[in-house]
């Protein structure tokens, strides 16, 4: 009955939805080879000192790529193919969390998205 209630709550006001999370990416649509890539990834709904945001990349036609992540102590783990290229800051003021990509191939083409982890960190 509960899961009813819950289910009939997010039908009739959405505005009731589990904190209204949002994560909205911003920057440039294109950029050339050998220049950086600089993408803001704008979050409301949680704290970023309590939840990591990941950044992930998909090239047309193909699956999700991890790039990496930026934990809420501000630590960051970067997949390994891209270690020398990416860095993954943030600002907790403002509630953003930034990519930044440095000399792109043409491999690097592909659509980036940012995403909450649903693990509450401690």
């Amino acid at each position: 009955m509960a899961v009813l209630g819950l289910l009939l709550c997010l039908v009739t006001f959405p505005s009731c939805a589990l904190s209204q999370i949002q994560l909205k990416e911003s920057g440039p649509g294109l950029v050339q080879p050998s220049q950086t890539l600089s993408l803001t990834c704008t979050v409301s709904g949680f704290s970023l000192t309590r939840y990591s945001v990941h950044w992930v990349r998909q090239p047309s036609g193909n699956g999700l790529e991890w790039m990496g992540v930026i934990w809420g102590s501000g630590s960051t783990d970067y997949n390994s193919a891209l270690q020398s290229r990416i860095t993954i800051t943030k600002d907790t003021s403002k509630s953003q969390v930034f990519l930044k990509l440095n000399s792109l191939e043409t491999e690097d083409t592909a659509m980036y998205f940012c995403a909450r982890d649903t693990v509450r960190e401690l």
